[in-house]
């Protein structure tokens, strides 16, 4: 593949560098007074502003591949972009770019009908409504999504959803006004990834009770939050299902694969601006009667940071060319192995940040604590690291069959020769 970004990417990359600089990081302090000053679950009112600057200068709706709807841009194209984006935390729903919003209008495109993209569709690729989506379960490991047990029954021309969620993004948030739920609506289907289905659910709703908020390492994440959610008798049209009964761990699969790629875009852009802190930071303290960038564990620590974020681009830049040219399905491995690199990565570096900054690492002045706790986050979210090392150690198991490989793949073998007991020849055998 070829490394070098698109003329338009790179004009877009300027753009968006150009609007953080000018508009995002200088506000982001006001921004978070304003939600400690205020209701914390109300819209952002700074934001708010920045969002219609973002959409008057085009910088709107990047994230939607090969679309009339969106930018147009290939993942290969919007990856360093949501990388610049990934510098502040507030900066993806200022751009119209943010989870889940990203992920559930990448449903409704791919899998909506007319009706549903026109009511439902519309406004969120307009920014005037928000959303959110609902599959982890209080009760289920839910690591293996077939496990899901909230209950989607046909009874006439509706259906009936009763079941429980937790760590429902942006179910909190008062612009929330569709929510995607996973549940179960053939249960005794012998295939058991025919037996879910995601079904759209309005907010507010009779029978659908918003509870109390899940803090992630202490941080609410408001106005956007992570509540539980009750689904108590819930009745809704026939027409709100999605593609069809049975089709929900297809959509799933479709919808998390440009969300798990999206989170690891963002968290590359976060590790970086971490890395500028500590070599800032470091090359303005003295320790010991010497700066501490000039200390070989400093150097030891933004040396292997340096490597540790590039490797992780690169690799999700090469998933990202596969899902535009082999497709999701086939860049399944892939998208797998940025899944557990790049978190992995970002926890790694941003916690040798925090330890550079000392004390000061651990509050909250420089946003380190929660690009920590984002991190570390994005390790269980969209799929924990277990699930993700299995799924790539099957894939790559498959390659060899029940035999080696015969390009390479020749074993060792190191006893002494079976004809001469006192004389060791090393042999090859296939």
């Amino acid at each position: 593949m070829d490394f070098e970004y698109s003329a338009k990417t790179k004009e877009l990359v300027a753009q968006v560098a150009s609007f953080m600089e000018q508009n995002v990081y200088p506000n982001e302090e006001k921004m978070l007074q304003e939600i400690a000053e205020g209701d914390r679950w109300q819209p952002i009112p700074t934001m708010e502003k920045l969002k219609e600057k973002a959409k008057a200068q085009g910088l709107w709706n990047l994230f939607l591949p090969e679309s009339e709807r969106g930018a147009g841009l290939t993942n290969l194209e919007y990856a360093p972009i949501c990388e610049e984006m990934g510098r502040s935390f507030f900066a993806p729903e200022i751009f119209n770019c943010s989870a889940p919003d990203t992920g559930n209008m990448e449903v409704f495109e791919r899998y909506g009908t007319e009706a549903q993209k026109q009511e439902w569709l519309r406004p969120l690729l307009a920014g005037e409504i928000r959303s959110a989506f609902a599959m982890t379960e209080i009760e289920a490991a839910s690591s293996d999504a077939t496990n899901v047990e909230t209950s989607i029954i046909r009874d006439g021309d509706e259906y009936v959803i009763n079941g429980r969620k937790w760590y429902t993004s942006g179910a909190l948030d008062p612009r929330c006004k569709i929510m995607i739920v996973m549940g179960k609506s053939d249960p005794s289907n012998p295939n058991r990834h025919r037996q879910q289905s995601m079904i759209l659910v309005p907010l507010p709703y009779e029978g659908v009770t918003v509870k109390r908020m899940h803090p992630v390492f202490g941080f609410d994440d408001a106005p956007h939050g992570h509540p539980e959610v009750l689904f108590k008798n819930v009745r809704v049209p026939a027409a709100n299902m999605l593609l069809g009964e049975g089709r929900g761990f297809e959509i799933a699969q479709g919808r998390l694969g440009p969300g798990r790629i999206h989170h690891c875009m963002r968290l590359i852009g976060s590790s970086e601006r971490a890395l500028e802190r500590m070599c800032r930071r470091t090359r303005s303290r003295k320790a010991f009667g010497r700066l501490v960038s000039e200390q070989s564990v400093t150097q030891e620590r933004i040396a292997n940071s340096r490597m540790m974020i590039d490797q992780c681009r690169l690799l999700t830049l090469k998933a990202a060319h596969m899902m535009d040219t082999v497709g999701n399905k086939a860049a399944l491995k892939e998208i797998g192995m940025i899944k557990v690199a790049v978190p992995n990565m970002a926890c790694q570096v941003i916690d040798w940040v925090i330890q550079s900054f000392g004390a000061a690492g651990v509050s909250a002045e420089y946003g380190l604590a929660y690009a920590y706790a984002n991190a570390r986050l994005i390790r269980i979210a969209d799929g924990p690291d277990e699930v993700h090392r299995n799924q790539i150690a099957r894939l790559e198991l498959s390659r060899y069959g029940d035999e080696l490989s015969k390009r390479g793949g020749n074993a060792f073998v190191s006893p002494l020769d079976p004809t001469d007991g006192t004389n060791w020849k090393p042999r090859f055998v296939s």
